[in-house]
């Protein structure tokens, strides 16, 4: 009977908002499994004592990446962490975007402006709508969209994250995610799980620093030969990649109305099995063969 941790978070007085969390436990129990969901940041968990700790909803990380990352690399010393912890450590900074680009892979074109960096309005875009947000970042937190007319307000926006130590994004605004929406490609034990779509996220007018709908109008969705391809040359340049457990390679199209990688999920990625209830047997069936392939890493 292997020992599985899935590790969430600790919401305080609010209930999971993980819906594929109590679903998953029993599944994997009903397997044979001695499964507990257990928040990351329990200070009384033995980690060492799992045949598996699968990162599933510590949807709270982003706040708290270094001390996040720290926990996944002491974890991994004593077990098997899925996802591994080399991919944990350069999934949670979304500058992974430059890697991808360097490899091939279409991607949304990104720059990159550190704390110390100029943030004037003539770093900005002022032909087409632009999206800011960080290189930390979950659920569109600290994101917004803007028209090169109010690059001021976007400016106010950057100096606010330069004084919280973030490092932010500006990339082009996909209007093409207004029509075909954002899909996301769900991926577990190296195989296509099931994949979804979203309308877009960022309203315009929305403050950065305003709670959003991080899944708007979700359904399933059918992902193109086009779609898959970009997905899987995105899988394919991940450091590691061969070891990943699961991955969600989430697409919007340019303006050439060709796909291009917005996010690789790699940490935490939302399953939507509550959307997909026929993927939960193959997600089970992938946990317990990785928890049967138990080894530390490094």
């Amino acid at each position: 009977m292997p020992r599985i941790a899935l590790a969430t978070y600790d919401p305080g007085a609010e209930p999971s908002k993980d819906r594929d969390l109590p679903e998953l436990v029993r599944a994997l129990r009903a397997a044979g499994a001695d499964v507990v969901a257990v928040p990351w940041d329990d200070p009384g968990t033995d980690w060492d004592g799992f045949d598996l700790v699968v990162i599933r909803s510590t949807w709270d990380y982003s706040w708290r990446a270094a001390e996040f990352v720290a926990w996944a690399e002491r974890c991994a010393k004593t077990t098997r962490l899925a996802n591994p912890v080399a991919v944990v450590r350069w999934n949670t900074d979304k500058r992974y975007l430059g890697d991808l680009a360097a490899a091939g892979v279409p991607v949304v074109p990104t720059r990159y402006l550190a704390p110390g960096d100029a943030v004037g309005a003539d770093a900005l875009p002022d032909d087409h709508d632009f999206v800011v947000k960080p290189t930390f970042g979950a659920g569109a937190r600290f994101a917004a969209r803007y028209t090169p007319g109010e690059r001021e307000t976007a400016v106010r926006q950057l100096e606010r994250m330069h004084e919280e130590g973030l490092t932010a994004m500006v990339q082009p605004y996909l209007t093409h995610i207004d029509v075909s929406g954002e899909r996301a490609l769900q991926f577990f034990g190296g195989r296509l799980l099931h994949a979804s779509r979203k309308r877009a996220v960022l309203a315009p007018g929305t403050a950065y620093d305003a709670d959003k709908v991080a899944h708007p109008d979700l359904e399933p969705w059918t992902p193109t030969p086009a779609e898959l391809a970009v997905a899987e040359s995105a899988l394919a340049a991940v450091p590691e990649g061969a070891e990943l457990l699961y991955a969600r390679v989430d697409l919007a199209d340019g303006a050439d109305g060709k796909p291009r990688v917005m996010e690789l999920e790699l940490v935490e990625p939302n399953l939507f099995l509550f959307l997909h209830p026929g993927s939960v047997p193959r997600v089970t069936e992938a946990i317990l063969a990785a928890a049967g392939g138990n080894s530390v890493q490094r």
